[in-house]
């Protein structure tokens, strides 16, 4: 097979063994029907079943259909670490291996892609599956810091050019912004509706913990996409913030002290000067995090997105 093709379909799978013959086999029928050179890459997480024996089987029928298996579970953006710096397609595909994304709809995403967008990314809009109210709730918060306009930001059913897999470290839980950190970085970036299918097989891996990640996650992606390249605004803003309610304090019991003789709330006094150190160290931190960024700059490794016209 040549070294570039037209199309990687990229699917993490975790103890997916009952689901893998049916997707395989349906994603295999929807890239024969688009006539393109493709191949099926499964990145199994260290699964404990039969998953990577159930994608063994599938490559008897499909010589297109290949795995990377990690040495052990390592979380989601691992795998798709380890699936983007093997796809080889020009557009590549990222959806789940439960088979809640539905194949069927990669030519919507293959046509959106063609419009001239580098990312497209899926909205779960109404869906046959469960989506909880935190989920909205969460999506709305990450609407809000991130200003970036995307109403399912966690939804795995994307569409990428091969240029956006490869200039993009996703580390953490940071896949689920995706689209965010695409978008800071110049690539553009559009969203199409998809459908969410209940689970038929196996049990869902995203457990109660994941709410609590998510935020630190979202905090982490608001200052990458928005403060990277100026991280004295960040720290800047915050010193301000602080050394003024300091300051502000120290200033009434001061003049407090002037009027009446005598200096009270020393409690007080002793929170207003804490808060004033505390500011100096959240300016100092700004300017130390801006000539680190200067540094690499400086080193090349900040390099643009950018296009011939």
């Amino acid at each position: 097979m040549p070294d570039n093709i037209n199309l990687s379909v990229v699917i993490p799978v975790y103890n997916e063994e009952e689901n893998i013959a049916e997707l395989s086999a349906r994603l295999t029928r929807i890239c024969q029907e688009l006539k393109l050179s493709y191949e099926l890459l499964f990145v199994d997480d260290g699964s404990r079943d039969g998953t990577v024996k159930a994608v063994e089987r599938a490559k008897q029928n499909d010589r297109n259909i290949f795995a990377v298996s990690l040495a052990k579970n390592s979380g989601k953006a691992q795998a798709y670490t380890a699936g983007f710096a093997e796809a080889r397609g020009e557009i590549v595909i990222t959806m789940d291996g439960d088979l809640q994304d539905a194949p069927e709809e990669i030519p919507n995403f293959l046509k959106k892609i063609e419009e001239g967008y580098d990312l497209v990314t899926g909205w779960k809009y109404t869906g046959k599956g469960k989506r909880s109210l935190s989920s909205k709730l969460f999506n709305w918060v990450a609407r809000k810091l991130t200003k970036f306009q995307v109403h399912d930001s966690n939804c795995p059913f994307k569409a990428y050019r091969n240029e956006v897999v490869k200039n993009l470290k996703v580390y953490g839980d940071l896949y689920r912004f995706i689209p965010a950190m695409a978008y800071w970085k110049g690539y553009r970036v559009a969203e199409i509706k998809v459908e969410n299918y209940p689970r038929l097989h196996g049990v869902t891996k995203y457990g109660a913990s994941r709410a609590l990640r998510g935020f630190f996650d979202l905090m982490t992606v608001t200052f990458l996409t928005q403060y990277i390249r100026r991280p004295l605004h960040f720290f800047g803003l915050a010193g301000l913030v602080v050394g003024s309610i300091g300051f502000l304090i120290d200033l009434v019991i001061v003049i407090e002290g002037l009027i009446i003789g005598k200096v009270g709330h020393q409690a007080m006094l002793l929170l207003g000067l804490g808060l004033i150190i505390i500011s100096v160290q959240f300016i100092f931190t700004g300017l130390l995090a801006e000539m680190l960024f200067r540094l690499y700059q400086e080193q090349g490794k900040d390099i643009p997105v950018y296009r011939k016209i």
